[in-house]
């Protein structure tokens, strides 16, 4: 056999085979040199090529990390895939008969047309070249991104942002009362005494708001003219009142009437509930409805996940909300621990943001606009220091848990009606009782119970106050045209002209207890008087004897 021409004149052509002198000093001849790609200016060059690769970037090297840790899955895939089949997938095994058998099923079947469809995106995956093998590649790749885009939607601005204003916590100003476990409540009165009043209100506040809500931009001109008392109070774990240890909406109600008492609301009173703080209302309707004359609501939220609203009701409320809300909703109900994070992103951040943005709200443009008001900016922050002035999560995802659990009692508890006849003597006879006086027991609320409802309000759907007129169809619904969820309850002096009207009808003012004293003495003063004149004169005088 001939030796292999390997002169010279055989390299003339093609790149000579690698010697050790190359890597000395970069030895070698020139042609080694320019074979291998090392010019004579010390720049890179590939064999046979006719530019110069120029030098490694960021963005070569993270594309290189990320090839290789694709095929790395890849492989680590494989490798798993081998150990299950050498291990379970053997026919002889109990799993491969079940699986046999899963095969020859109607499910089989399906899963291997399945299986066939996938191939369409065979090109568009790594080497392997089967989707089911590939799965890991593709959950990796779709979970960086969406970092990425989340990272890039937290630090790039929309639009050019101004100077972010920090939350301020002011001092203690509230007036608190004790109640009987200890546990201080503090609360903030308006309008006119307690001695003097004609009306009384009493207001919880709503979801990430404080005592100093009330009715917003309510005048105390027009609480005098109608001689209304309002009280506002902080929740448990808000503003200035201390925790609950075990915060329900029937203690909800028991605080409201032990505030009532401590501050001298001694006879019935009315309760307003806004937004939210409508479930704390439902409950004083529900366990201390002697005490109260009437309920007034605006957009009152109920539970959404309510088992007596129809399809149709659910539907058309669960529509109205974005996405973000319907997860703090799922969220609440499921996993509530994991909103203390949220909350701490947002409202508890120690920075001022907007209402729609922290609690994800969908607005309308009314109520755009409103917040756009210096006014409502102004109000709004100092209402939200005052809420968060603990700066504990608890209270907060506590109010967030009663809103989408089991209340304890069902808005068709409210609802006028008959009281059934039960079994027993004693229910006899106070039937017979009933009977003979021609007086039928009704259970319910007794009392008047009103609601304005803004038909363009997003946050409380107006199918919400629906679903309530259908259970309660005793109840008197104001639909507002064009109206949101803030902007007809929010500085309105017209509006609030309007809920007074039809709460209390004419404005008669303030309780008045001065009388006139009659000056004219009695008719047992005047005898006595005149007694007195003549013993005056039947005595002698010192002088006299």
């Amino acid at each position: 056999m001939s030796e292999p021409d390997t002169g010279p004149e055989f390299y003339a052509d093609r790149p000579r085979p690698w010697r050790p002198a190359d890597l000395v000093n970069g030895g070698g001849s020139s042609v080694g040199r320019a074979a291998y790609g090392v010019a004579s200016g010390g720049v890179a060059v590939w064999p046979n090529a006719r530019e110069p690769v120029p030098p490694e970037t960021l963005g070569g090297l993270v594309r290189e990390f990320s090839k290789a840790a694709a095929e790395i899955a890849v492989e680590f895939g494989k490798g798993c895939r081998d150990i299950v089949r050498q291990s379970l997938g053997n026919r002889d095994s109990v799993l491969g008969r079940s699986l046999g058998k899963v095969r020859e099923s109607y499910l089989g079947k399906r899963m291997t047309q399945l299986r066939g469809k996938l191939g369409i995106v065979n090109e568009y995956l790594p080497e392997d070249k089967n989707p089911i093998h590939a799965w890991s590649v593709i959950v990796s790749i779709t979970i960086l991104a969406l970092a990425v885009v989340y990272v890039n939607t937290e630090t790039t601005p929309s639009s050019p942002a101004s100077e972010v204003k920090k939350i301020y916590i002011h001092p203690p100003s509230a007036a608190r009362v004790m109640l009987p476990d200890g546990r201080f409540i503090a609360y903030k009165e308006q309008g006119v005494p307690a001695d003097r009043a004609r009306f009384s209100i009493i207001a919880p506040h709503s979801f990430l708001s404080s005592r100093l809500a009330g009715i917003p931009g309510l005048k105390a001109s027009l609480l005098e003219e109608f001689g209304v008392r309002l009280l506002t109070y902080d929740l448990p774990g808000f503003g200035e009142s201390d925790p609950h240890p075990d915060r329900n909406l029937e203690s909800s109600a028991i605080d409201m009437l032990l505030l009532a008492d401590a501050v001298g609301v001694n006879d019935k009173f009315w309760v307003v509930g806004y937004s939210s703080g409508g479930m704390h209302a439902w409950a004083a309707l529900r366990y201390i409805p002697d005490r109260l004359a009437g309920a007034a609501m605006f957009a009152p939220m109920v539970n959404p996940y309510d088992s007596i609203m129809n399809r149709e009701e659910r539907r058309r409320t669960w529509e109205k909300w974005t996405r973000n809300r319907k997860f703090m909703y799922f969220l609440a109900r499921r996993f509530p621990r994991f909103l203390s994070y949220f909350y701490h992103r947002s409202f508890l951040s120690g920075k001022h943001g907007q209402i729609d943005r922290w609690l994800s709200l969908s607005l309308g443009k009314r109520d755009k606009a409103l917040m756009e008001d210096p006014i409502y900016e102004e109000f709004w922050q100092r209402d939200v220091e005052e809420s968060i002035r603990q700066g504990n999560a608890k209270p907060f995802v506590e109010e967030a848990v009663l809103q989408v659990s089991n209340w304890g009692f069902s808005l068709a508890d409210l609802k006028l009606q008959k009281k059934e006849r039960g079994k027993g003597v004693l229910n006899w006879l106070n039937w017979l009782k009933a009977m003979l006086t021609s007086q039928e027991e009704l259970i319910g609320f007794l009392g008047p119970i009103h609601i304005w409802q803004g038909m363009d309000d997003k946050v409380v759907p107006p199918s919400m106050t629906d679903f309530v007129h259908r259970i309660l169809p005793g109840a008197a619904v104001h639909k507002l045209p064009y109206e949101g969820h803030f902007t007809y309850i929010y500085f309105c002096d017209e509006c609030h002209r309007q809920i007074f009207t039809a709460l209390f009808g004419t404005p008669q003012g303030p309780l008045n207890f001065t009388t006139q004293v009659d000056q004219s003495p009695l008719e047992g003063d005047t005898e006595e008087q005149e007694e007195e004149e003549t013993c005056g004169d039947s005595v002698p005088a010192p002088d006299e004897t």
